[in-house]
């Protein structure tokens, strides 16, 4: 019989595992083997096989004492009907990244599931006062900085270019109402209940919903998912009043350019927010307690990053707490002291963005009531199946340890629901990747240099500057670099880091590689189209375990 070629599936894992088996030989010296297609596909599904039943036994053998906890706990959680519970068998509360694409999932597999919003429109902060409307802004602001600045270099004249604040808002809540409405209707087509109101706990099992019109109702399930998300946190002694001084979600709705804005923390959103008032038109200035701005960012990325958003006009007052804030004037005056303490000064602005992180919301949901265990942070805790101390109780996203970003909390979605439809779910927290959407943006995934100094391993760094890349220098955009770190000895990937007008795309080929442990020279053999700014990738992998052509 004609041996069968595999299966367009697999050519992907295929390519990976014989290239893995050649590097094995080349390592030993053993004459390699011939093998056909047939007894590649074998040998590929066994690998297959074997990589699952790991990941299985895994998670079913967890001998920890937080294993032993949740010890009551089967594999499969439709077990635990309670009395009058037999409606649903999953109950989502939150209709956020998390929630939403849990609900939509646990319908797809075949659990008849209802999803409970408060907010009346479905997507959560990031849709509707976070992600989605901030990078309209972001986009529509860097647009006219681009008009302002950098058309005539590109031979595009005109007299003059002014900022329209109201239609540019409009442009982003168009946006946010379609995606909403987008939203409702995949929860239409997946065969989805939708209440909107507010949820809490009466029983493992139930949830009063006083709804938006007015009325309550309770909703009953098997199995009860916390998706809530998260708040902004606050800081001693300064009061949101989302008018002078504001959240990330009045800072997405100011009504005019405010001449002076003063950013206190320096984090992903605060910059993002802050780039967006510098090229309106705004002088701003970041305030940030810490010694560096984004501290979970590779050092040697993030001092390029400062300086860049430093050429912009964007001003840092590092090592610097803010003691109190008086808005009895027509402004805002701030009084600010070194963290390490010493002299206080004075500083003046009109609005005051407080952007010093977020903390898990979980606030009128009852989770005492029905014993929920939560860490001192107010984070619920989870095994690793997302179930709580509660037997059908679970949670998801920004309301458990671990990265507060949309596509995480949407990762455990989807594992948390796999679980409960008897399936294997998985999210690797190493892996998940972090965007700053400014301009240059900065994306990361896996570990900084300093990390893999800190745990003792021999390693390479290989870069590639965007100066060296044609389509930058093209576009004359060609600010940035692509950073990679591998083991020294095995050369797989352990984190790559860029800064590049389009780093939140190009960081995903780097995920890829680091989810099946590639090596550098993985990256720099794929043959990648000419001219792309992804071709920085390539040539940053080929500095790693040997030399860039372009440099």
């Amino acid at each position: 019989m004609k041996a069968k070629h595999p299966s367009n599936s697999l050519r992907s894992y295929l390519k990976a595992f014989t290239k893995s088996r050649s590097a094995k030989r080349n390592q030993t010296k053993i004459k390699p083997k011939r093998f056909n297609d047939l007894e590649c596909e074998r040998m590929a599904m066994a690998s297959l096989a074997r990589r699952k039943t790991y990941l299985l036994s895994r998670n079913l053998s967890n001998t920890s004492s937080e294993a032993v906890r949740y010890s009551s706990l089967t594999s499969f959680s439709r077990g635990y009907a309670s009395s009058g519970s037999d409606d649903n068998d999953v109950v989502v509360v939150g209709g956020g990244p998390g929630g939403y694409v849990a609900a939509i999932k646990a319908s797809q597999l075949g659990l008849k599931t209802t999803c409970i919003e408060k907010r009346g429109a479905l997507g959560g902060t990031c849709l509707n006062v976070g992600c989605i409307p901030s990078k309209a802004l972001l986009h529509s602001s860097h647009m006219y900085h681009e008009a302002k600045h950098a058309f005539h270099n590109h031979g595009v004249k005109f007299s003059s270019v002014e900022v329209d604040l109201p239609a540019m808002m409009s442009q982003k809540d168009k946006a946010v109402s379609n995606l909403t409405r987008g939203i409702e209707g995949l929860f239409k087509k997946n065969k989805v209940t939708y209440v909107k109101g507010y949820g809490k706990f009466i029983s493992p099992s139930e949830i009063s919903v006083d709804t938006i019109d007015g009325e309550n109702t309770v909703v009953k399930g098997k199995n009860i998912i916390i998706a809530t998300g998260s708040d902004v946190k606050s800081l001693p002694g300064i009061a949101i009043d989302e008018k002078k001084i504001v959240s990330s979600t009045g800072a997405l709705a100011l009504t005019e350019i405010p001449k002076k804005l003063v950013v206190v923390g320096a984090g992903y959103i605060g910059l993002e927010m802050g780039s967006v008032w510098r090229r309106l038109g705004s002088e701003v200035t970041v305030v940030e307690f810490g010694p560096d701005i984004v501290p979970t960012m590779d050092s040697e990325i993030r001092k390029q990053f400062q300086r860049s958003l430093e050429k912009q006009g964007m001003k840092f007052v590092l090592k610097t707490k803010v003691v109190s804030v008086d808005t009895s004037g027509d402004g805002v005056k701030l009084t600010l002291e070194p963290a390490a303490g010493g002299d206080q000064t004075t500083f003046e602005a009109d609005v005051v963005l407080v952007s010093a992180g977020r903390v898990p919301f979980t606030s009128g949901l009852d989770l005492d009531k029905i014993g929920v265990e939560t860490d001192k942070g107010g984070r619920i805790l989870v095994n690793e199946r997302f179930s709580t101390n509660v037997p059908g109780v679970y949670a998801i996203g920004d309301v458990i340890p671990g990265p507060m970003l949309a596509h995480k909390a949407e990762e455990d979605g989807v594992a948390c629901v796999e679980y409960l439809a008897g399936k294997v779910g998985h999210v690797d927290y190493d892996l998940v990747p972090g965007v700053v959407y400014t301009h240059p943006e900065v994306a990361s995934v896996g570990k900084t240099e300093e990390q893999v100094k800190s745990l003792g391993v021999e390693y390479r760094v290989g870069k590639f500057p965007f100066m060296a890349n044609s389509r930058a220098k093209a576009i004359d955009d060609a600010e940035g670099l692509v950073k990679i770190l591998a083991d020294k000895e095995t050369d797989k990937i352990l984190g790559v880091h860029i800064m590049a007008p389009n780093a939140g795309e190009l960081i995903h080929e780097a995920a890829i590689a680091l989810q099946y442990d590639a090596s550098s020279e993985d990256i720099a053999r794929v043959c990648h189209a000419h001219p792309t700014m992804s071709e920085a990738l390539k040539e940053a992998a080929m500095a790693t375990y040997d030399k860039p052509i372009h440099i």
